[in-house]
């Protein structure tokens, strides 16, 4: 039997430069896309890893990258949408092009992603999607983060939706929510919103951030925890549908289970004053 082969988003840094390692030493052909591929130096050491250029927002690279990998390989089984990034700051404040620029990574790049491998898989008798949310995507934990909380919410709607459609045709999907790992490049992809004009906000903003720079590492998530975890599901040793990852993550879905809206919205709002 042919080697499996997984498609991962945002391999140039961080979890999925992991991901595609982990599955490149497992054997597995990996198609890791990136949009500078030319400047990867330490995924072209494995015989196994081919390098496509993709930018998930733009659709015809989307649909160049995959018809690449296809080809290359001949099939693809696994889907993993990794690539993403975080607008924060007040919503007043933010401009236009950071708005859509949330949307088109963290939500649209996947629908793009997805659409194109959807008829693939059903040609090919099935596959499967891993989709990389947050537990920022199932609750609100950071305020400031709204732009980021709805690219999320909207992941976890969509990939629930698919279900139905997906479910019949053998095609699987499943989500994660990971919450800040270490040795991950979130940080650089921030995005923050600000106005020198309106202070309103400024206390909240330096909690926020403050926060977000000097996290305990050892709070964080380890990687290779999310990674085992990608591997669990495109194996089918794990059949979950959703997997919350992290003791922060799961403590905070848990509070917001228990007890009313208000109540939750409140307390996380107490911890930044």
């Amino acid at each position: 039997m042919a080697n499996k082969t997984i498609f991962i988003t945002g391999t140039s840094t961080g979890l999925g430069k992991l991901t595609a390692i982990h599955f490149a030493k497992q054997g597995w052909n990996v198609a890791a896309t990136m949009r500078t591929p030319e400047r990867e130096e330490e995924l072209q050491q494995y015989g196994n890893v081919k390098l496509f250029k993709l930018d998930v927002t733009k659709v015809d690279q989307v649909q160049s990258a995959a018809d690449q990998a296809i080809a290359a390989f001949g099939r693809i089984d696994v889907v993993v949408n990794n690539a993403g990034m975080g607008t924060y700051g007040p919503l007043e404040l933010a401009e236009e092009k950071d708005i859509d620029w949330q949307f088109a990574v963290n939500t649209r790049g996947p629908i793009n992603i997805i659409r194109k491998f959807v008829p693939h898989f059903r040609a090919s008798g099935g596959g499967m999607f891993i989709n990389i949310s947050s537990f920022m995507g199932v609750t609100t934990a950071v305020p400031l983060g709204s732009l980021y909380n709805m690219s999320k919410f909207a992941l976890e709607g969509l990939t629930e939706g698919l279900y139905y459609e997906l479910k019949p045709q053998n095609i699987e999907l499943r989500l994660i929510e990971q919450g800040g790992s270490s040795g991950n490049n979130f940080q650089n992809n921030i995005v923050w919103n600000k106005d020198p004009n309106v202070n309103v906000y400024d206390e909240m903003i330096g909690k926020v951030a403050g926060m977000m720079q000097h996290a305990d590492s050892s709070r964080l998530d380890d990687p290779q925890i999310i990674v085992d975890t990608i591997a669990a599901l495109a194996t089918g040793e794990s059949s979950k549908f959703r997997t919350v990852i992290g003791e922060d993550g799961n403590n905070l879905l848990a509070m917001r289970n228990s007890v009313p809206i208000e109540q939750y919205l409140e307390t996380i709002a107490q911890g930044y004053k």
